[in-house]
């Protein structure tokens, strides 16, 4: 490898910066201001601002996937039961949207994937209905239970899960460092087509940064947080609480295999890049749409289509 482990890392994080789809997103927040608009004049005097939430909101997005969710809270007396509700945003949604996109109902949110506009991009938007614990409460307190559609880890389908949407947002706010190891994993998940959620990889960068010693540079904290996750995450009483609600534990949205599958694919990674320095470009590429090349002035992008590929939408918890 002609760079080192750290200079390409560098790269790959340039390559993945939201700066090059400027105008895709743009589209994006377009359109999610006209559900959001649409979602309050529907439902006047039954729910509260709607709220931006996701990658996006985070800012751990990265440009191959990065996730615009809209969340809808509604007052305690809108509907009788969580259920209720969820079908009611997803009935408006299909009949608004039916003629423009797919909408489809996923384990806590209704997903809408539009139809390839004019150059040939699709947008993806995940709109989270939730409803305030206790009346007039939620402008203080900012907690809501969700409805869980269908089956999530060990969480059975038709229950519902209280968390705190804004909580999760403050608590990566100010964590630059973990940021970037959070962005690099996200690469690895969506260029190797892995299925773990955004969430429980973000907790668990947060949580290995809080409980190891993650030092040197960018290869070398990389390195060390995944082996803090080989080394943890299939172990008897591992926790990863939700910064929204410490009741729920966001491990056990993986079953027993899949935490030992997740333990496993960290040590195989680690051994083979250790093993062959080249093999880091294999579960760590660079986003060869945005490429940096050099240049007498020093770098510089490579031309790029204005399309963005973006992998299938996925649900996500961690909103």
């Amino acid at each position: 490898m002609d760079i080192s482990k750290h200079d390409y890392l560098e790269k790959v994080l340039e390559s993945h910066k939201m700066k090059h789809v400027s105008d895709f997103v743009s589209k994006h927040t377009t359109i999610r201001d006209e559900i959001k608009s649409e979602l309050q004049s529907n439902y006047t005097g039954k729910v509260y601002i709607p709220i931006n939430s996701g990658s996006y909101a985070k800012h751990t997005a990265i440009n191959i996937k990065f996730d615009l969710d809209i969340i809808v809270p509604f007052k305690r007396d809108a509907f009788e039961t969580l259920e209720e509700m969820f079908d009611s945003v997803y009935d408006f949604l299909y009949e608004k949207y039916k003629d423009k996109a797919t909408v489809r109902k996923q384990k806590v949110s209704i997903g809408l994937e539009f139809y390839p506009d004019e150059d040939g991009e699709v947008i993806n938007l995940d709109i989270v209905p939730g409803r305030e614990l206790n009346q007039d409460q939620y402008l203080e307190d900012k907690k809501l239970n969700l409805y869980v559609n269908s089956l999530y880890g060990v969480l059975k389908e038709k229950t519902y899960i209280q968390t705190n949407i804004q909580a999760q947002i403050d608590h990566i706010t100010a964590k630059l460092n973990e940021r970037k190891k959070i962005r690099l994993l996200k690469a690895w998940k969506h260029h190797n087509r892995e299925t773990y959620k955004s969430f429980l990889l973000e907790l668990l960068v947060i949580k290995a940064f809080d409980q190891a010693n993650i030092d040197g540079n960018l290869w070398e904290k990389l390195k060390k947080t995944m082996e803090y996750i080989q080394n943890n995450v299939n172990q008897e009483g591992f926790t990863l609480k939700d910064p929204g609600n410490s009741g729920n534990n966001v491990i056990d949205t993986l079953n027993t295999n899949e935490r030992q599958k997740l333990s496993d694919t960290m040590k195989r990674i680690i051994e083979n890049i250790e093993a062959n320095d080249d093999n880091i470009k294999i579960y760590f590429p660079i986003n060869e749409k945005f490429e940096e090349t050099d240049t007498q002035r020093g770098y510089g992008i490579k031309t790029a289509s204005a399309s963005v590929s973006i992998p299938p939408n996925n649900t996500r918890f961690g909103l």
